[in-house]
């Protein structure tokens, strides 16, 4: 993030508190790559500095609108189908390999992909609008939606009011924090691809 964006950031937490916080997270879940973790990030960095914030609130903030903004989403994912998630794809230039990772762990975790998407950047942007598009039932969505949304909400809160004071360090451990995330869903991903070719016989059966 450069010097120019940070300070976008931080003048917006600073001048516009929590409703800063709250369309930033909105924005985000709804599927637009805003950088919502570094200004919720960066809420919680204020209120252990300089107590312009209350932590309580700020989870209880960031829980409420990432569970909105993760529906809507899901609304616009299953309402404009697969379609409109290609062009939001070009419009903000997400990867292509984004998505089909996102549809290998949907295929394979189901519902609790939702979940553990809220910790890897790439995913917690396109879960909503891809769990629309492949048709996830909605209260199975719902639950988890809100489950991983207000696990993250704590999780990273917490993690920027203890640390608020070593602000760089943590945004370079937090990228770190995601990539090992992704890599313990890969792995298991394909350990379970494994396990289940190997239940399902791909050797031959005793004569």
């Amino acid at each position: 993030m450069n010097h120019s964006l940070f300070d976008l950031l931080r003048n917006a937490v600073v001048h516009y508190g929590y409703w800063a916080v709250g369309v930033a997270l909105l924005l985000e879940n709804v599927g637009i790559p805003l950088p919502g973790e570094p200004i919720l990030l960066f809420a919680s960095f204020l209120a252990f500095s300089e107590h312009d914030l209350q932590l309580p609130w700020i989870m209880v903030v960031a829980t409420v609108v990432s569970t909105v903004g993760g529906s809507l989403g899901f609304a616009v994912g299953h309402y404009g189908g697969r379609p409109l998630l290609d062009r939001y794809q070009n419009t903000f230039r997400v990867s292509p390999s984004v998505l089909v990772r996102g549809e290998r762990l949907f295929s394979r975790f189901g519902a609790f992909t939702i979940f553990f998407a809220r910790f890897v950047f790439g995913l917690r942007v396109i879960a909503g609008p891809l769990a629309g598009v492949l048709r996830m039932p909605w209260r199975t969505f719902l639950l988890f939606n809100f489950l991983g949304a207000a696990v993250w909400a704590v999780v990273i809160s917490s993690v920027g009011y203890m640390f608020g004071h070593h602000w760089a360090t943590l945004m370079r451990d937090l990228k770190r924090f995601d990539v090992a995330v992704l890599i313990a869903v890969l792995l298991t991903s394909i350990f379970w691809w494994w396990r289940n070719r190997r239940q399902n016989g791909t050797g031959h059966p005793p004569s």
